[in-house]
């Protein structure tokens, strides 16, 4: 299907797996973004992304402005945190996180008048070296804004063994109810499409596939008249969740499979989130770094379900009313989407780089009993839900009785955790709930034997 000039499209081939949960997008996708005012105070953590959290750079009394450096790292890992306000750091103190548990947070009293750091300027990318892009990529604490908050520099800097002939800006959207991505699509089209070109330019990719489920008529129509560049292919492919997931992406688009224990640069490819190319070209054009991002604020309780542009370190409470508040008490809070996302404990969790949505739930939504002990009958759904071709049942029982070897021997650590298992299970079996548990335990038993053998080599040298 031709669906403008020099841009093909219509992969739209199902997808292995998956599943099609209603999208319940109405609510908010034809809601064009708002900005929202900084609440008074603004809570910015110091762990916004995967990786080394950041240290604090400023101390409590001093004044910031809008994109002052508040936090940063030495690790390669990690990206810098910025002042989304200008105003006095009130205090740095652990504070709950959207992600889980606690971290420690710059708390700054919002002065109101939004004044930027004088040293933020914009950059030409066109005649920059990759390495520099990438550099400033870093400066700007980008990171994916997908939800898996991903630092972008790494992303743009793989091995010179692994070259990347691909880049693949990812507007699947696939998670119910979320709509930010969609309307980037729409009202910032042409900074979507940049961030594409200076995304290429950092990895020297050859070409370059924008992605979009075929639920976004109007958004690929949009796209399709802004791409010019013949190395920018258009392509639409069929709503199916978790189609978004980079690795399904990769292999429905390039029929690639990335190894297990891999990433995408493996494969020659680098994936992006529509949004992290809309935040790069509005750095490299303005200088600002990234101190906002658009949040869809949804649900059936929401009173005016919304998407808004949030300055980062707003709480949920504040986004919540600035949509107008809860119609009814809400039975459960997440951030992100219904089968990714996280639950919610407080509302007094502010925005951060990652979170790509706010969604309350009523009582009859959230209605979800776990049973005492999972039952699994042998139907085979999770099997074929699953778009990462395990055993979902299986690595949920190993987990379950702590068999730690088995759950290895198949893979538990390739799943992606999009709780297509969970979705499909007739007994209600917490699947995906238990494999998290046993990635996580995973993880913790591989660090302290690290962190043994690193005390074993030590006791071995002062003793030789």
């Amino acid at each position: 299907m031709r669906i403008g000039a020099g841009i093909n499209a219509g992969l739209r081939k199902r997808i292995r797996g998956g599943v099609h949960p209603p999208d319940n997008k109405h609510l908010t996708a034809d809601k064009p973004i708002i900005r929202m005012e900084a609440p008074e105070l603004v809570t910015i953590p110091l762990r916004q992304h995967i990786g080394a959290p950041c240290s604090p750079r400023v101390d409590k009394g001093d004044r910031v402005l809008v994109g002052t450096v508040i936090g940063d790292s030495e690790a390669f890992v990690s990206a810098p945190v910025h002042s989304s306000v200008s105003g006095t750091v009130r205090g740095i103190a652990p504070h709950p996180h959207p992600a889980g548990g606690e971290s420690p947070a710059v708390i700054i009293e919002n002065d109101g008048r939004y004044e930027r750091d004088p040293s933020l300027q914009p950059l030409e990318w066109e005649n920059m070296e990759p390495e520099d892009i990438r550099r400033a990529v870093r400066e700007a604490g980008m990171v994916g804004l997908g939800g898996a908050a991903f630092p972008t520099h790494v992303k743009l800097a793989p091995p010179k063994e692994f070259p990347i002939d691909t880049v693949i800006l990812n507007g699947a959207e696939c998670e119910p109810f979320l709509t930010a991505d969609y309307r980037l699509m729409l009202e910032h089209t042409e900074e979507v499409v940049e961030g594409l070109r200076i995304i290429m330019k950092a990895v020297g990719a050859p070409r370059a596939i924008i992605a979009v489920e075929d639920n976004k008529p109007l958004a690929v129509r949009r796209l399709a008249e802004v791409v010019r560049d013949p190395a920018i292919e258009l392509r639409t492919l069929r709503t199916r969740y978790p189609q978004g997931a980079e690795k399904v992406l990769i292999t429905n688009l390039l029929g690639r499979e990335v190894p297990s224990g891999g990433l995408p640069m493996h494969v020659g490819v680098v994936v992006n989130n529509v949004g992290t190319a809309r935040a790069i070209t509005s750095y490299f054009r303005t200088g600002l770094p990234l101190v906002e991002r658009v949040v869809t604020v949804t649900g059936s309780v929401i009173r005016e379900p919304s998407n808004l542009l949030v300055p980062l370190g707003t709480s949920f409470a504040a986004a919540v009313e600035a949509c107008g508040g809860f119609m009814s008490h809400p039975a459960k809070v997440i951030m992100g989407g219904p089968m990714m996302g996280l639950a919610q404990y407080t509302l007094e969790v502010p925005v951060v780089k990652g979170t790509s949505g706010i969604l309350a739930l009523s009582d009859e939504e959230a209605a979800y009993e776990i049973p005492r002990e999972p039952v699994c009958i042998r139907c085979g759904r999770c099997v074929e839900a699953c778009p990462m071709n395990l055993v979902p049942t299986y690595l949920a029982a190993f987990s379950h009785r702590e068999k730690w070897d088995e759950a290895r021997r198949l893979n538990i650590n390739d799943c992606i955790e999009c709780g297509c298992c969970t979705y499909t299970c007739p007994t209600r079996n917490p699947i995906v709930q238990l494999i998290k548990f046993g990635k996580a335990e995973l993880a913790r038993l591989k660090a302290a034997e690290e962190r043994r053998a690193r005390e074993r080599e030590a006791a071995g040298q002062q003793g030789g």
